[in-house]
C-alpha cells in the first residue's frame, strides 16, 4: 500500500519550474503568463488553462527522462484518483 501524498498540479508546476531553474517570474515569461498566475497555480489557488496545460506539457517532454518521470507520476496519479 502507498502511502506518497498524491502529486498535484501544483507540485507538478512547481517541480518542472525548479529542475528548469527558474524563478517564477521567467517560468512565467516561457508560458506567456504572468507571475501572479505561476504564484496562483504553485499555491494552489488556480489551475492552468488548457493551453497552459499543453505548454507544461511540451515542456516536461523536452526535459527528457526527467521530465518523462514528472509527466508519468502525474498522470499516472490523477487516472488512480479518478478511479477510485
Amino acid at each position: 500500500m502507498e502511502l506518497k501524498k498524491p502529486l498535484k498540479i501544483s507540485d507538478l508546476i512547481r517541480e518542472l519550474r525548479q529542475q528548469l531553474d527558474l524563478s517564477q517570474e521567467k517560468f512565467a515569461a516561457k508560458l506567456g503568463v504572468s507571475l501572479r498566475t505561476v504564484n496562483r497555480w504553485e499555491n494552489g489557488s488556480t489551475v492552468p488553462s488548457q493551453m497552459a496545460l499543453k505548454l507544461i506539457e511540451e515542456m516536461l517532454q523536452k526535459m527528457g527522462e526527467p521530465g518523462k518521470r514528472l509527466l508519468n507520476e502525474y498522470l499516472l496519479k490523477a487516472e488512480q484518483q479518478e478511479d477510485s
